[in-house]
């Protein structure tokens, strides 16, 4: 039986959603109304899952994505279950690429129609698996083709040459450029949506956009 530490600012949802997960042999341990009390509540019953909701105290955007995000690199063996009401994109490839993609679900809440299916994926996620809507994956891929068109063209010779293995330095003698490439690779970093995580290379990830979605 999975036990299971539960995310959610609406307490009443939160309390529902426990009830009927107990139901379903979930062993919710904890709840958690914002992002300390979650931190909180992980480090003291060290559950198997964590069930949390994008939008989340005190910031109340995404502060429960970059929560699950951090949690994920302080613990490693923690499954990771992220609710959304909507196709959030931000710092998702931090959380879904991060190196390790297993034991992690992104699922919309308007998918979460059965509860006995929601306590089905906890259990994947707690297995190992990956859990992630196809909508969010689509939603995924839709965002980082329009991100490689916000690149500059000096940008995307740079991300060109980073794709060859070219090192900075490398990289600054071929464009004949004295200094300013690490200046181009920050940029590039902050466009693509590769914020720095401890569990994946941002270099290496900035790289596969681009030979997945190559600016025309």
């Amino acid at each position: 039986m999975p036990r299971v530490v539960l995310a959610d600012d609406h307490a009443f949802f939160r309390e529902m959603l426990a009830r009927s997960l107990c139901e379903e042999g979930i062993d919710v341990v904890a709840e958690a109304g914002d992002v300390p009390s979650l931190y909180e509540a992980v480090a003291r019953h060290n559950p198997d899952v964590a069930v949390i909701d994008v939008r989340m105290p005190p910031g109340g955007t995404i502060d429960g994505l970059v929560a699950a995000v951090e949690l994920r690199a302080r613990r490693p063996h923690l499954a990771t279950l992220v609710l959304s009401a909507h196709k959030e994109t931000a710092h998702l490839s931090a959380l879904l690429d991060g190196g390790r993609a297993r034991s992690v679900g992104y699922l919309l809440k308007d998918r979460v129609s059965k509860v006995e299916e929601f306590a089905a994926a906890i259990r994947d996620v707690a297995a190992g698996k990956y859990v992630v809507d196809r909508d969010v994956v689509s939603a995924m891929v839709a965002a980082r083709r329009s991100r490689i068109t916000h690149l500059t063209p000096r940008e995307v010779e740079v991300l060109a040459l980073m794709a060859e293995g070219l090192s900075n330095a490398a990289i600054g003698e071929r464009l004949h450029l004295q200094r300013g490439v690490e200046a181009h690779i920050r940029n590039i970093f902050i466009k693509l949506d590769l914020p720095e995580a401890p569990n994946y290379n941002r270099r290496v990830q900035a790289v596969l956009q681009y030979l997945q979605s190559p600016p025309r």
